[in-house]
């Protein structure tokens, strides 16, 4: 019985040994650069499957950002049938984006909130164009674990502008992504004539 068991380990190890080769020999084919570039996403990509799969967080309840008074409940949102990322039906509330990253996962999650409501009713992220690069930002989840984000970057994009890096990354660490709408209501288009994004990566210990 131990030794059929070592047998199949032995296989498996050249059979592994194989298929890594048969890996180089074809990233091989291409230029070096393009070579070196594959291998490293690939490498970049398993860690970060590897790394979710060890540490799956539990589902986000409630985002605090103490410099704008922020203590705001998390709904649940996915995509609308127009393709685009849900929005919070509280304005109240903030919507996390539950076909990406939980916070504190590897990978970019993402989190949108109202601002500048109907009749001036005070919403969730009316003050968010207020933060500034290195304030925190809090996530708690469902079990009362909190994980500190740190502001790194803000940007404005027009509504119809390739904003894809907000919702992904290829770096193998954590961030959290905020947005809004800012700038004037268009009543054409019915939307705000711009989108306001708070770029943030986990805090170290």
């Amino acid at each position: 019985m131990q030794l059929k068991i070592l047998l199949k380990q032995i296989l498996l190890t050249i059979f592994l040994t194989a298929f890594a080769v048969f890996l180089l020999f074809t990233f091989y084919s291409n230029s070096k650069s393009s070579t070196q570039n594959k291998l490293t996403a690939l490498i970049t990509n398993t860690l970060a499957f590897n790394e979710q799969e060890k540490t799956r967080f539990s589902l986000p309840v409630r985002l605090k950002i103490p410099k704008i008074n922020v203590e705001a409940t998390v709904e649940y949102v996915g995509l609308t049938s127009d393709g685009a990322m849900d929005v919070p039906k509280n304005p109240d509330n903030v919507a996390w984006f539950s076909l990406g990253s939980r916070p504190g996962e590897v990978g970019s999650a993402v989190m949108a909130g109202h601002s500048g409501w109907k009749d001036g009713q005070p919403t969730v992220f009316d003050g968010l164009y207020k933060l500034d690069i290195g304030d925190k930002i809090y996530v708690e989840n469902e079990e009362g674990i909190v994980a500190t984000f740190v502001v790194r970057k803000i940007r404005t994009y027009d509504p119809l502008a390739d904003a894809s890096s907000v919702f992904s990354s290829s770096d193998g660490k954590v961030h959290l992504n905020l947005i809004t709408c800012v700038g004037f209501w268009d009543e054409v288009s019915r939307t705000s004539s711009n989108r306001l994004v708070v770029f943030t990566d986990k805090e170290e210990k």
